[in-house]
């Protein structure tokens, strides 16, 4: 598949998020004590995209969210119960980034991110019921983001 100038748009807009938001965030520390919590997000988020990234064989990923060619549909790992892992996580992470912030400005850039990955697996979906033929009944069966409930 092509890359499309959406899939394009909508990586920059997570990686911008995600890059204020460590710039805001180092910003914060120089300040304030990160809560806790914050820290167990950001590390549940890690933890969450090593297990998405193991699950995946080498040259199956992509930043973007056209599939790759000759790319296989992956259902065990963390894909077992969801279908952006990797998504999740990264938003496990900007919500740790943004409890670190503690801003309207930091908070923004997680409501962003969460957009671009919302419409970005929108997209993302799509091509791939167009790419792979089980995609469709892997979908019906899986979450998106969080596991039996979204």
């Amino acid at each position: 598949m092509t890359p499309s100038p959406a899939g394009g748009f909508l990586l920059w807009v997570q990686f911008g998020a995600l890059a204020f938001q460590l710039l805001l965030c180092k910003l914060a520390l120089e300040v304030v004590e990160a809560p806790g919590w914050t820290l167990g997000c950001i590390a549940a988020g890690i933890a969450l995209g090593a297990w998405a990234l193991a699950a995946n064989r080498p040259g199956n990923f992509n930043f973007r969210p056209e599939p790759r060619e000759g790319g296989t549909l992956i259902t065990h790992g963390p894909y077992r119960w969801i279908r952006h892992p990797m998504y999740t996580g990264l938003l496990l992470i900007s919500a740790g980034l943004g409890g670190i912030i503690d801003s309207f400005h930091g908070w923004m850039l997680s409501l962003t991110l969460l957009g671009a990955l919302l419409v970005k697996a929108s997209f993302e979906d799509r091509w791939m019921t167009s790419a792979h033929p089980d995609h469709a009944a892997y979908q019906a069966r899986t979450r998106g983001f969080i596991p039996f409930i979204y």
